[in-house]
């Protein structure tokens, strides 16, 4: 009897040693695993955030290679210099050389920061399948660069001189209208100037025989053949832009512009974030971006104001 009990006494205790042993070696391992879930490679961030800056240079913006670009601008606004225009004289010999007395008059272009964020439950997904790693950077990328190329838009809303009332669609006359007006004020045809279009608008050029012919165009710049969202005609690049600023469904502002009439400036280039939130059990990953846009020189450009039938 005496026996019995001691067996039971020493096998009870020794079942609650092992149990108490494998709850902690369980706890251990659940502890260890979830730390393992939500920690997040730095490498991996780094070529995350790689891939976002990327995504937006080649498509994310489409307007910012098209104006005066100023990057790491410290602070929270910076200014863009307006030149006045010069002549040059003569001087005697040993005499003094004449000043200009240039007109430097500064614009401020002030910076705000813009987010773009977004939930990911699967983020070990996107370390080894580089297909949704592409998909969920370029997503955020796009973000920020039409948040850039609206800046810009608005910056060139700016513009006082104008050609049109809004009772036709884009055509060759005012077109040439718009480049006499930048001809009369002087503005540099540079390979410089930039004309920004609607969708409308773009297959209105498609129309013009001038835009769409080889002997005006030359034949690696054929739109109905090689496609793409910008050409060049007429000393200026046509880029297609479906943003712009349109009043009463039908009336489209269009610009036709030289790249220093606008400013567009950056204090950070795109960065990325990638933060564990247990509550929701998901990832959020914020891309943000410090820019600002401004009008430098209103006169180098030019709204034209076309009907847009599209928009009926």
């Amino acid at each position: 009897m005496f026996v019995s009990s001691w067996r039971t006494f020493v096998h009870n205790h020794v079942m609650k040693f092992y149990r108490r042993k494998l709850l902690r070696y369980n706890l251990q391992n659940l502890t260890k695993g979830k730390n393992m879930s939500v920690s997040i490679d730095q490498v991996f961030v780094k070529q995350f955030e790689a891939d976002v800056h990327l995504a937006y240079q080649q498509m994310g913006t489409k307007l910012r290679g098209t104006v005066r670009s100023k990057s790491g601008v410290v602070g929270a606004s910076t200014t863009f210099q307006k030149v006045g225009r010069g002549t040059a004289a003569t001087k005697s010999r040993h005499g003094i050389v004449p000043v200009m007395n240039l007109n430097h008059e500064p614009v401020e272009c002030v910076l705000q920061d813009y987010y773009a964020g977004d939930w990911v439950d699967a983020l070990d997904e996107l370390k080894t399948n580089v297909d949704e790693r592409r998909v969920v950077a370029s997503a955020g990328a796009y973000a920020l660069g039409r948040k850039t190329d609206e800046l810009i838009v608005n910056a060139m809303s700016g513009a006082t001189a104008s050609v049109g009332d809004y009772s036709a669609g884009l055509s060759k006359d005012l077109i040439l209208s718009a480049v006499e007006t930048l001809n009369n004020k002087d503005i540099p045809d540079d390979g410089r100037r930039f004309a920004v279009v609607g969708v409308h608008q773009w297959n209105e050029l498609l129309k013009i025989t001038e835009f769409v012919s080889a002997d005006y165009v030359g034949n690696n710049d054929l739109p109905l053949i090689s496609g793409g969202a910008s050409k060049k005609w007429l000393g200026i690049t046509w880029v297609l832009y479906n943003a712009l600023p349109l009043s009463d469904a039908t009336k489209r502002d269009c610009f036709i512009y030289h790249a220093a009439s606008i400013g567009h400036a950056c204090g950070q280039e795109v960065k990325t974030d990638i933060s564990w939130h247990g509550e929701r059990a998901a990832h959020f990953i914020s891309n943000s971006m410090s820019q600002g846009a401004v009008l430098i020189d209103g006169d180098g450009i030019v709204r034209i104001k076309c009907k847009d039938n599209d928009a009926q």
